[in-house]
């Protein structure tokens, strides 16, 4: 079995650590606070590590970068430059320019580089894709994503930032490209310049149109995902308690060249439920030797890219 090392056993790297332990790939854990380490080896059964240059001297089969994105750079291109297979947590670095060396560097030293876009690995979002390509819903025309809570304020980077990579990765996924418009509206209540609430819209091709509401500066938790088309709508809410992807058979016929409202039944859509990460992280080890076909440096990148167009577009509408 291929042996993984975890950079990071925080919060989410500890989440890293455990489902790799599961698959039976945890090889090792680096992290530079002695109690967190002292915790990973009463638990678990692998190496640890106090800094990056001791666990790149050992034969990993790969790598996961899994601390502070401010971090992600720096520790990214130390992997690259052993040849390891890597993934980095989204976002995969704080500017383009960063991402963008990391990926060129990845094509150079032949590294395969995956992102932590963890929902393409998600079973209801892979369905809707699959509607989607189908033809079920008809003709894509708008979606939108709500990303709540009163969650963890981080001081490196906005709620943009932190919240956003997730479903600017699945409207590139679910459209196959990239906006060609992005406006960026919000607010910076709790620290000035790093902001609390945005709300940003998208323009695709074909027109498909698209918004993405987040904040951790909200009431309740509210994770919500919805996709229109010409032929039928869906909903999916990962923070209701069933968890459901819904189809309505609702939309708008034409009559005598008036709209018809088409108000039919809604129906519940099966769907697999594996966990995400789990999926994800067997993904990377299945893919260590061949190439990431889905979330790969390259659209790691043009998520980069579109957080920063986003983020230009928030100063100039303040």
């Amino acid at each position: 079995m291929k042996k993984i090392c975890v950079i990071g056993a925080g919060n989410w790297g500890y989440n890293h650590i455990r489902t790799l332990d599961g698959l039976g790939a945890l090889g090792g854990v680096v992290d530079s606070e002695k109690l967190k380490l002292e915790h990973i080896k009463n638990t678990f059964v692998c190496n640890t590590h106090n800094n990056i240059e001791e666990a790149l001297k050992l034969d990993y089969d790969g790598f996961i970068v899994a601390t502070p994105a401010s971090t992600h750079f720096k520790l990214g291109i130390k992997v690259i430059e052993s040849k390891k297979p890597l993934l980095i947590e989204k976002p995969l670095a704080l500017n383009s320019k960063e991402a963008d060396h990391l990926v060129k560097s990845a094509k150079k030293m032949k590294v395969n580089l995956m992102v932590g876009h963890l929902l393409l690995f998600h079973p209801a979002i892979k369905k809707i894709k699959e509607m989607i390509d189908n033809n079920y819903i008809g003709d894509l025309q708008y979606i939108y994503s709500n990303r709540l809570n009163l969650g963890t304020i981080r001081t490196e980077e906005n709620v943009f930032w932190s919240f956003a990579p997730h479903d600017i990765s699945i409207f590139n996924f679910f459209t196959n490209s990239e906006p060609l418009e992005v406006q960026s509206f919000g607010g910076d209540f709790i620290q000035q310049g790093i902001h609390d609430t945005t709300i940003t819209s998208f323009i695709y091709n074909n027109n498909v149109k698209a918004h993405i509401f987040v904040s951790w500066l909200h009431p309740f938790k509210e994770h919500r995902l919805i996709v229109i088309g010409s032929n039928g709508m869906l909903r999916y809410e990962d923070s209701s308690e069933n968890k459901e992807l819904i189809f309505y058979d609702k939309g708008v016929n034409w009559k005598n060249g008036i709209p018809i409202k088409k108000d039919g039944e809604s129906k519940v859509i099966s769907f697999s439920k594996k966990m995400p990460l789990n999926e994800e992280l067997s993904y990377f080890i299945d893919n260590l030797n061949s190439s990431f076909e889905i979330a790969n440096g390259q659209s790691g990148l043009s998520v980069v890219k579109i957080l920063e167009r986003s983020s230009l577009t928030l100063e100039n509408n303040k």
